[in-house]
């Protein structure tokens, strides 16, 4: 499987890469490179990655050229590599730009779930209209501008408009709807700490309640 960073370079010291295409195979077609030999004195071209070696592009502790092929081309050189680091280090520019660097957080795990209160219920409300959004919380790794989250535009907000889910799951509570009734979950075993019918006008649970 390819990993960012990945990028094909040529004989010559050409480097190929795109920005969100991790796949050599999408690279090379977009380029229009063709190799398939495996002669390592006949290869025109070589897949890399450069990858952070404990695996956490969050939290790197230190970043690893490897040559993804068989077999290393005869004329790779000490050149090539310095060359495909100059193009992670373009790359990793552009990242820092957009990633947001915060620990990864495990809602019914890695903190407790604070006792329901009428600001979580009206935060439900505000992820009611935008609940289908399965990535919601991958999201909030990306600091993008308000246009660059496409497929939004009826979500009324100036900001990341699946920012309540997020909320939600950095208290540890989960939302979940079945059809008919909403629920809030936390805790290791996703206990349900709150619940309504969808179509009721109160809320009611744990001395909450609103008409």
């Amino acid at each position: 499987m390819c990993k960012a960073f990945s990028g094909v370079i040529d004989k010559k010291g050409q480097v190929y890469w795109q920005f969100g295409m991790d796949s050599h195979n999408e690279i090379i077609e977009k380029f229009k490179l063709a190799d398939t030999t495996t002669d390592r004195r006949k290869m025109k071209i070589a897949r890399f990655e450069i990858a952070p070696k404990n695996k956490s592009y969050l939290a790197p502790n230190q970043w690893m050229l490897s040559i993804d092929e068989e077999i290393r081309p005869e004329w790779w050189s000490p050149k090539h590599d310095e060359l495909a680091w100059e193009a992670w280090t373009t790359w990793k520019k552009r990242l820092d730009k957009i990633l947001v660097y915060k620990p990864i957080i495990h809602p019914f795990r890695d903190i407790a779930p604070p006792a329901i209160t009428m600001k979580h219920i009206e935060l439900l409300q505000q992820w009611v209209s935008v609940w289908d959004s399965v990535w919601a919380y991958i999201g909030s790794f990306f600091s993008l501008p308000r246009s660059g989250w496409k497929y939004t535009q009826n979500i009324k907000t100036k900001k990341y408009p699946f920012q309540p889910a997020v909320d939600f799951w950095e208290q540890g509570i989960i939302p979940s709807y079945d059809g008919k009734t909403w629920r809030l979950h936390g805790g290791a075993d996703a206990n349900i700490l709150w619940e309504t019918f969808e179509k009721t006008s109160v809320f009611k649970r744990g001395g909450i309640e609103k008409t």
